[in-house]
């Protein structure tokens, strides 16, 4: 008998990556048997539910209830409550996703105990050690022992940092799996906006609308930065109305900062953090999306709708070199200049990238049962 695969989230990227795995390891013959545990790094419960519900994961096994704190607390604290798990479960494998936190404190635990780790998502690189993420990402990959990608240039950089070949195994994007199945039950963006208090037909003039998020420190945690950032909305906001679905820290800052005055009356329509059915339905009718997020440049490449990144790099080169997605920085005029192109029909059209096709994960199943079981791993 196969010892389970235990399969860790704790972050809302997390939850569209594992959606699709976990169907692929019940679907496969003969099933993967697999423990879903969720580290309780996100802490918005109410929202974690609605994830839960909207992505059709099962409920977790084990709820490690870690919530926030800063990297070192939360890092030490999943591997404390981690081991454990471990020791009474037993695991063929310990498979993680992403660049969060829990993955890295999981996969750590696990290689420490001579459990293999799997990395979905592995290789990619922004070369800024600056974000804590990268250095996720990059301490992942060398305890992995199995590093499934997303793209092709992801072996590249793996190569460069050592890693032998025949660890990494290009499979695609399991974001898309998820794109892929919910889009068609996305929620319609008047519905979103109704059920935020505005009027259904807000969005639906001759410019259409724009779609916005930001989260991340280097954007909205320094008063001068996130106030230039305001300012250019503002303007942006002249051309088109925006939607700005807003990220609890993202709030914080804009009530600290005196910012959130400047927004009255506006046509920048704050809402609460959304689901993921309704993020796809707003982000599926935009007329051009402005944000900082990783998978939001993935999304709306699979999508074909034009992204402005507001990052001056990017950990998935494939969606510019490839997909709709433009790198602008927080620069004024590259910003107003993006969202002109994309109102004129000029945005990048781009083209989905080979293996964004929604089998991701039926690829991750087949071949992972194939190696667990060379390792020795009843069936």
């Amino acid at each position: 008998m196969m010892k389970p695969v235990i399969c860790v989230v704790g972050a809302r990227p997390n939850y569209m990556k594992m959606g699709p795995i976990l169907r692929a390891f019940a679907q496969h013959m003969p099933e993967i048997p697999a423990l879903l545990v969720h580290t309780g790094q996100h802490y918005d419960h109410a929202m974690n539910a609605k994830l839960f519900a909207d992505l059709e994961l099962p409920k977790p096994d084990v709820n490690l209830e870690v919530g926030s704190g800063t990297h070192a607390v939360q890092t030490a604290e999943i591997m404390k409550r981690f081991e454990p798990i471990l020791d009474t479960h037993g695991a063929s494998a310990v498979l993680v996703v992403g660049d969060v936190n829990s993955t890295i404190a999981c996969a750590l635990v696990a290689v420490k105990k001579g459990i293999p780790v799997v990395h979905v998502e592995a290789g990619l690189r922004s070369f800024d050690r600056a974000m804590p993420e990268e250095v996720n990402r990059v301490l992942t990959d060398q305890i992995a022992d199995l590093l499934y990608t997303t793209e092709r240039s992801a072996a590249g950089n793996l190569a460069r940092e050592g890693i032998p070949a025949e660890r990494i195994v290009f499979t695609g994007n399991v974001m898309i799996d998820s794109l892929r199945f919910n889009l068609a039950k996305a929620i319609p963006a008047a519905e979103t906006m109704q059920a935020a208090g505005f009027p259904g037909d807000l969005l639906d003039g001759p410019a259409g609308f724009g779609v916005v998020t930001l989260h991340r420190p280097s954007n909205v945690d320094d008063p001068a930065v996130f106030a230039a950032l305001i300012d250019t909305l503002l303007t942006a906001s002249e051309r088109l109305p925006l939607v700005f679905p807003i990220h609890p820290r993202t709030r914080g800052n804009l009530e600290r900062f005196g910012l959130l005055t400047r927004l009255e009356g506006k046509r920048i329509y704050l809402l609460p953090p959304q689901g993921y059915l309704e993020m796809l339905g707003l982000m599926s009718r935009a007329r051009v999306v402005m944000t900082d997020s990783g998978g939001i440049q993935e999304e709306t490449t699979a999508l074909g709708v034009p992204c402005l990144t507001l990052r001056e790099n990017t950990e998935r080169p494939i969606t510019v070199d490839q997909g709709t997605n433009t790198l602008v920085g927080r620069d004024r005029d590259a910003i107003l200049a993006g969202l002109q192109s994309s109102l004129h029909g000029d945005g990048k059209a781009g083209r989905i990238p080979e293996f964004w096709d929604g089998a991701a994960a039926q690829r991750i199943a087949g071949h992972l049962f194939d190696w667990l079981k060379e390792r020795g791993e009843g069936v």
